[in-house]
């Protein structure tokens, strides 16, 4: 089984809401650690909102803006590719641009090489171009590997019909086809990558990362959250 892990920033920077928190990454080394152990292949992509949110200033440019944000990517794949090797793990990072040696070029089969040798894969810099989010990044990545399943590590426990911090009555969907995540304009992921994985069938599953081994269970299907489904 292949998985692709999306991880937001802001959660790897814990309570401090910027940076690393180096507690809540192991916590997530160790869960990865479990499913490498058993025979999953894992890939990761990570945000980069703990850093960088955008265009913070009107006399930045929307390119130049993004190309900080891809760099930010970037920073936060070394970082926790760092703790999830003084775990015992094997990772490599790809980037769908050149970062010297600090990363190697992006491709399909370099990937599979990867998997093949146990490792876990880090996908850094986003799709490498501006104007999509690294939720279009972890789409192309999972249809280009043949990844079975996303895993969408959130604050929030799932999918809700609403924002469940604005309403106290939001209702949490089991289960929902990514049709009518579409329809409804949900944005469990954004547009792009929406009809990204509709149109080539991957399922996602959306749970909280801070619950108890959240990311073993969502791996396994037995978990607390949401699926979303290709029907």
């Amino acid at each position: 089984m292949r998985i692709l892990l999306k991880l937001s920033g802001e959660a790897l920077a814990g309570d401090k809401k910027t940076g690393f928190d180096e507690a809540t990454v192991r916590m997530v080394a160790l869960q990865v650690k479990q499913l490498v152990d058993s025979g999953t292949e894992v890939g990761i992509v990570i945000g980069g909102g703990n850093f960088w949110r955008g265009r913070t200033s009107e006399n930045i440019d929307r390119v130049k803006a993004d190309q900080i944000g891809m760099l930010a990517t970037v920073m936060n794949c070394i970082y926790v590719s760092e703790i999830f090797r003084s775990e015992g793990m094997m990772t490599n990072i790809l980037t769908p641009f050149e970062c010297g040696s600090f990363t190697k070029l992006f491709s399909k089969d370099r990937a599979n090489k990867y998997f093949a040798r146990n490792m876990v894969v880090f996908f850094a810099g986003g799709t490498g171009h501006p104007f999509f989010s690294t939720d279009t990044g972890v789409a192309l990545r999972a249809i280009e590997t043949e990844a079975d399943v996303i895993l969408l590590a959130k604050a929030v426990d799932g999918v809700y019909d609403s924002d469940p911090a604005k309403n106290p009555d939001a209702k949490r969907y089991d289960k929902i086809s990514i049709s009518d995540v579409i329809a409804q304009n949900l944005q469990v992921v954004d547009m792009t990558a929406s009809i990204m994985v509709r149109d080539n069938h991957i399922p996602m599953r959306v749970f909280a990362l801070q619950e108890e081994n959240s990311i073993v269970k969502a791996a396994t299907g037995d978990f607390n959250g949401t699926t979303v489904t290709t029907d």
